[in-house]
């Protein structure tokens, strides 16, 4: 998969994990866009180097789906942690 369609998983793998985890966001949509973004990128790798599940070249393989939604997941709970919880305001 190129590099624009791992962007493009990455933008709906973070409006997926923002419909899981609801809330305000202090970085506001721009903000979890790039963590879903972002969490695509280190979900796949992570995938790809310690859970033995090589990259696939489809982009509709259902294990990099979840491997980009579970990194944008662990990213946007890792950033309410460090810059604010979105229950308190």
């Amino acid at each position: 998969m190129s590099i624009l369609g791992w962007i493009i998983l990455g933008l709906i793998a973070g409006a997926i994990a923002k419909i899981l985890l609801p809330g305000r966001d202090p970085g506001g949509l721009i903000g979890t866009t790039v963590i879903g973004i972002v969490g695509a990128f280190i979900g796949g790798w992570i995938s790809a180097r310690w859970l033995d599940r090589p990259i696939s070249a489809d982009f509709y393989d259902g294990a990099t789906w979840g491997a980009a939604i579970g990194g944008a997941l662990v990213l946007l709970v890792i950033y309410r942690l460090l810059f604010g919880h979105s229950r308190s305001r």
